[in-house]
């Protein structure tokens, strides 16, 4: 069915990088979705409202929540498609994590309106009536949820949208809250305990919350300004180390405007015998290289790096391997050997990890004593910087 759907409502199928491919990808998962959830909502709503259970009108609401999610990504996705303009020139992909703030939201309100029906309904139980249209609408909303997990999981993953991919796991937390449901009702049928209709809405309101919760953080996350992903971060430097003549890099920094909207720029160490030349047109051939292939902007800047001088090479492994007994998630760059008549300045660039808790002022002094140790004459000048994607695990 859902490839069946893709090939009917999407043309050019397999360009799913292409915005306006994507945003179809995103539009139809959007309606689908809206529809299935509307669909459980009524027929929910409707035996739970006969029957007189609230854990069942508690997931009818959970997925009419599903529905106003759906609704607010469907919108989401268009205005992410919006072209660049003067006033936003780095595009409008980033609506597409608001709409996913708000649909957090949403949910968090639903959450709390439901907790407070279902305590109301445990302090005061009131019978349920058991019938088979209960059990078939429950079994129903089951199959069908499945199914929108592997369907929202499918296109998700063919346009790398996180969106998505959280709307499928909600999916598939609705079947175990549903079956939840359905194993409350029948229970309260056999043992006549009609409390349990109540506590199983509690648990519904409070799995509602939690899930919210997750995807308030999720959606807030890329916002604030979050690293990026460390198989990006791999990619990226396989690609450029790649590249014959290229030595190392640093400095990298990636600015996420928004799913496909993705900026880097970053330092690449070059021989620095090698002619200015052919550096600058290597740097040109790996920033279009990323460009045509990745859809990734990437700027980046030549570090030239002495080779010919064997003491700044035999000093570079030391300091590395030093600080890999300090700390394997520090590094170094930008290492200088300048003589002069009275002393020899050690100049290089230390980068910290995010959020460092370690003592700066010990660790640059011990820094500073072991290049003593390597030459008297050394006279250490270091350069504390912070990296800006997260270290490897």
């Amino acid at each position: 069915m859902t490839q069946f759907l893709i090939r009917l409502f999407i043309r050019q199928p397999d360009h799913a990088q292409d915005p306006k491919v994507r945003a179809a990808y995103g539009n139809l998962a959007g309606v689908v979705g809206m529809v299935c959830n509307l669909l459980l909502c009524l027929g929910k709503l409707t035996v739970g409202t006969l029957f007189g259970s609230i854990a069942i009108t508690a997931d009818a609401l959970n997925n009419l929540s599903d529905a106003s999610s759906n609704v607010v990504s469907l919108v989401g996705f268009r205005l992410a498609s919006k072209a660049p303009d003067a006033e936003h020139p780095f595009g409008h992909a980033r609506y597409e994590y608001l709409a996913g703030l708000a649909v957090s939201v949403t949910i968090l309100g639903i959450g709390f309106s439901l907790l407070k029906e279902s305590v109301v309904k445990v302090l005061h139980p009131t019978p349920v009536v058991f019938s088979g249209l209960t059990v078939a609408v429950l079994a129903a909303s089951i199959l069908v949820k499945l199914w929108m997990s592997g369907f929202n999981r499918t296109i998700g993953r063919i346009i790398a949208s996180e969106t998505l991919i959280a709307t499928a796991a909600d999916s598939r937390n609705d079947v175990l809250s549903t079956g939840a449901v359905l194993f409350a009702t029948i229970l309260c049928h056999v043992t006549g305990w009609d409390i349990l209709d109540g506590l199983m809405g509690v648990a519904v309101a409070v799995f509602i919350l939690v899930s919210g919760w997750g995807l308030v953080r999720d959606t807030l996350s890329p916002l604030l300004g979050e690293s990026p992903s460390e198989d990006l971060v791999d990619h990226i430097e396989q690609k450029v180390l790649s590249y014959p003549g290229v030595l190392g890099m640093h400095d990298l920094m990636v600015h996420d405007y928004g799913p496909g909207h993705q900026f880097a720029s970053l330092h690449v160490e070059l021989p620095a015998e090698q002619d200015p030349l052919d550096a600058h047109d290597l740097i040109d051939n790996i920033e279009r290289d990323f460009l045509k292939n990745d859809r990734l902007m990437v700027t980046i800047h030549y570090d030239p790096i002495v080779t010919s001088d064997a003491a700044v090479g035999v000093l570079r492994a030391r300091l590395t391997e030093k600080l890999r007994q300090l700390d394997p998630e520090l590094s170094l760059h930008d290492l200088r050997i300048v003589p002069g008549k009275t002393h020899t300045n050690v100049l290089f660039d230390l980068v910290l990890p995010a959020g460092y808790t370690g003592d700066q002022v010990e660790l640059l002094s011990q820094l500073e004593q072991f290049i003593k140790e390597q030459d008297a004459a050394y006279s250490c000048i270091i350069k504390v910087e912070q990296s800006y994607t997260a270290a490897h695990k």
